[in-house]
C-alpha cells in the first residue's frame, strides 16, 4: 500500500534518538543549533552537485544541495561554532544509497585544523556505531594500495584504461571523473570493514571549498578528507578556504563549466569579502549512519517516506 510509510516505527524511533544523542553531543561542547533557508535565488557553483530547480513567487529558486553558503554567512557575522540539522535536496540518482531527499549534519568549528576535525568526527560517529577501529590514509595512499597505481603521476591514458572494465569506452571523462570511477569500484569496496576510514590529502583539483597545499612529494592537494564505513562514504570535509578572491576565481571556473546558467550567489561572496573566520568544516549523511546502525540495507528502510513513496 503506497500510502504506508517506507520505515518502519521502530526505524523512525532510532531516527529521534540519533538526532537526540547529536544535539547532547554538541550542548556539552558549546555548538550553537541553527536554521537556514531550504531555499534560494542562487544555486551551488559545484560542477558535480545538481540542484533542484524551483520557480517561487515567479522567480527562479533552488532547493539547496547543502546549507554551506547561509552557515558560512552566519559565521561572518559572528555566530561561533555553530551545526545544523536539516534535509537537503539533490537532483541525482535514487538507489539503495540515494535518495534526492536526504538528512544531513553540517558544522563548523572555529580554529579547528582538519586533525582536530577529524578526532571529533571520529569521536560522534565512532561512539555511535560502536565502531572504534580506526584507519588514516591520504587519496595517493588510499589509491595506490587498493588500485595499484600512484594518482598523482598516471597519465591520463593509463588512467583511462584502469577504468575502461567500469565504463564504456566511448564515455568522454575528465581526470577527476575517471578517479570518482576508480574510487567508488575500486577503493570503497576494498576498505576494511569494522572501521572508521579517513582518506585525506584529495587532489587539489577537488578541493572545492578547500584550502590547498604543497605536500612533501611536491603535489598540490586538497586540505580534505571524507569517512568511510563499510564501504559507504558518511562524510566530507574541509579546512575551509577564507580567500574571498580565490572563492571567486574557483566559483567563476566552475560556472564556465556548468551546462546550465546558475546565478552566482552573490550573498555569500559578500560575506567572504566581510571575513570568515578560520574553520574546519563537515557534512554527514545521516541516514546513511542510521542504516549502519540499524543493520540495513536501503536508505528508503531509514526514510518516513522515499522519493518514490514521498
Amino acid at each position: 500500500m503506497s500510502w504506508l510509510p517506507s520505515a518502519s516505527i521502530e526505524s523512525l524511533k532510532a531516527r529521534a534518538q540519533f538526532y537526540a544523542y547529536i544535539r547532547q553531543f554538541f550542548v556539552v561542547r558549546d555548538v550553537l543549533e541553527v536554521e537556514t533557508p531550504f531555499m534560494s535565488g542562487a544555486a551551488v557553483s559545484d560542477v558535480n552537485l545538481y540542484p533542484v530547480k524551483a520557480i517561487c513567487c515567479g522567480k527562479p529558486a533552488y532547493l539547496h544541495t547543502s546549507p554551506e553558503y547561509p552557515m558560512k554567512r552566519l559565521l561572518a557575522s559572528g555566530s561561533g561554532d555553530i551545526y545544523q540539522i536539516c534535509k537537503v535536496f539533490r537532483d541525482e540518482e535514487v538507489g539503495r544509497r540515494h535518495n534526492p531527499e536526504f538528512s544531513m549534519l553540517e558544522y563548523y568549528r572555529l580554529n579547528f585544523d582538519l586533525k582536530t576535525l577529524i578526532d571529533e568526527v571520529a569521536q560522534l560517529v565512532g561512539d555511535y556505531l560502536n565502531i572504534q577501529k580506526r584507519l588514516d590514509l591520504s587519496y595517493g595512499q588510499a589509491v595506490e594500495k587498493y588500485a595499484g597505481f600512484n594518482p598523482f603521476e598516471i597519465s591520463d591514458e593509463s588512467l583511462r584504461k584502469e577504468i575502461d572494465k567500469f565504463v564504456g569506452v566511448d564515455m568522454q571523462l575528465s581526470r577527476d571523473e575517471c578517479f570518482d570511477v576508480i574510487m567508488s569500484h575500486v577503493v570503497e569496496p576494498s576498505l576494511p570493514r569494522d572501521h572508521l576510514v579517513f582518506i585525506s590529502a584529495y587532489p587539489a583539483s577537488q578541493a572545492a571549498m578547500a584550502n590547498t597545499y604543497e605536500s612533501a612529494h611536491g603535489h598540490k592537494v586538497a586540505q580534505r578528507f571524507e569517512l568511510y564505513v563499510n564501504g559507504l562514504e558518511l562524510a566530507n570535509g574541509y579546512d575551509e578556504l577564507v580567500d574571498a578572491a580565490e572563492q571567486l576565481k574557483r566559483f567563476e571556473k566552475e560556472q564556465q563549466q556548468h551546462s546550465d546558467a546558475r546565478p552566482m550567489d552573490q550573498n555569500f561572496m559578500a560575506a567572504m569579502s566581510h571575513g570568515l573566520p578560520k574553520c574546519s568544516g563537515v557534512a554527514l549523511g545521516l541516514d546513511r549512519i542510521l542504516m549502519l546502525k540499524l543493520g540495513l540495507d536501503h536508505i528508503q528502510k531509514v526514510i518516513s517516506f522515499d522519493f518514490e513513496n514521498s
